[in-house]
């Protein structure tokens, strides 16, 4: 949004639409500059944001120490750590409170296992990011586990969607991440 005022607007809004018992977080998907992400973050301090995520550039590990410096809210990063040795250095930084490893982009399996040793040892909840039908196993093995970022854009080609029950992950009881693809939905978006 152009402006705090617009954001703390929004955060309003969206709080009068949920109510009270769910937690609201913020993405700026680095959008800002450090010194603008110190005044919005400050600005929204008072606002009860559960976090405030990528305020800035994804690699600028001394910026995000400044602006964690700076707010009371906890900010997150993390979705853009290309391997645990990017990890090690935002926590070296003192850069967020919270991890948010992309299962993907931080080494799949051995890389995201790496990261929750990192995050374990330094106390760190690592929450995921996208890929939930891979997340929810890695979170299982994490000792920090926190939140398992959930979107469903898979389930439409999936054999049996991710099960979610009372807000909860229920990974399935089978051999490998138990991802099975629906071949006949899958041919209904071939380009030929």
């Amino acid at each position: 949004y152009p402006d705090v005022k617009t954001d703390i607007a929004v955060v309003h809004a969206v709080k009068r639409a949920v109510g009270d018992d769910v937690k609201l977080m913020s993405d700026y998907n680095q959008a800002l500059t450090v010194p603008e992400a110190v005044a919005r973050t400050r600005a929204l301090d008072d606002e009860g944001l559960y976090w405030i995520e990528e305020p800035t550039f994804a690699d600028d590990y001394a910026g995000y120490a400044q602006i964690r410096a700076k707010a009371r809210t906890p900010i997150q990063m993390g979705e853009n750590w290309w391997g645990p040795h990017e990890m090690a250095k935002s926590l070296a930084a003192g850069a967020s409170d919270f991890g948010m490893p992309d299962a993907m982009k931080i080494g799949g399996v051995t890389g995201w296992l790496r990261a929750a040793a990192l995050a374990e040892a330094s106390g760190m909840p690592v929450s995921s990011h996208l890929f939930p039908e891979i997340s929810a196993h890695l979170l299982a093995v994490s000792p920090t586990c926190h939140w398992l970022e959930y979107v469903d854009w898979a389930a439409p080609i999936l054999d049996q969607p991710l099960k979610i029950e009372d807000g909860c992950a229920v990974a399935p009881d089978v051999p490998g991440a138990g991802i099975r693809w629906n071949e006949s939905a899958i041919a209904r978006y071939l380009v030929a």
